[in-house]
């Protein structure tokens, strides 16, 4: 190889080197700016993000791990939610403790967020790293339209969590202010077992 060839070949690999760096800061700036954007309601940032790159819309927060939907449902936003999900936002992210937005918004009682997550296929079971499922906050919470909501799509109120080993119907028994929360529980119906895909006969 040539002195210049070899050169060349120098350059380039600095040259390299160094817009790396440059193109990972800008791409952690544009999810900072995404998640500050969303974090003020500034739509019309949110969009000019979006329009260059659609996979912002699930980026998270380095320290705690919150995407864009944790942020919206934990102010009760029902708009902002509505237009995140709409746009293609994964309703099961999760946090660094392993919270999805619907174990959020059943935690808090915002119902109509329940509803428009169970709506775009959130997990009704998915647990977070302490084995909390969203019927267990929601049973927590002493909230009845929100543990009806999530009973009605299916979650299981017999599966425990990993920390104290109970369920949703536990923690209902062992209140006696939730006795119509545990009825609703007794009468919930289990989900019925997946069907097995027919496969062709040979």
């Amino acid at each position: 190889m040539s002195g210049i060839s070899t050169m060349r070949v120098l350059i380039l690999g600095l040259a390299a080197a160094l817009l790396a760096p440059v193109a990972a800061n800008a791409q952690f700036s544009d999810s900072f700016t995404f998640l500050k954007a969303v974090r003020d309601r500034d739509g019309s940032k949110v969009e000019d993000i979006l329009r260059k790159n659609s996979n912002y819309l699930d980026t998270k927060d380095i320290t705690s791990g919150e995407a864009a939907l944790h942020i919206v449902v934990r102010r009760r936003d029902s708009q902002w939610l509505s237009y995140l999900l709409a746009k293609g936002a994964n309703p099961n992210t999760r946090d660094v403790d392993g919270n999805t937005p619907l174990i959020y918004a059943a935690q808090i009682g915002f119902a109509d967020g329940v509803e428009q997550l169970l709506g775009r296929k959130a997990g009704v079971d998915v647990p977070n790293r302490s084995g909390e499922t969203p019927l267990i906050k929601a049973v927590q919470a002493g909230d009845l339209q929100v543990v009806r909501l999530l009973v009605a799509a299916g979650a299981n109120p017999k599966k425990p969590d990993s920390v104290a080993g109970k369920s949703a119907h536990d923690y209902a028994a062992g209140n006696p202010r939730l006795g119509v929360i545990q009825k609703v529980l007794d009468e919930a119906k289990p989900a019925a077992p997946a069907r097995p895909i027919a496969g062709p006969k040979l």
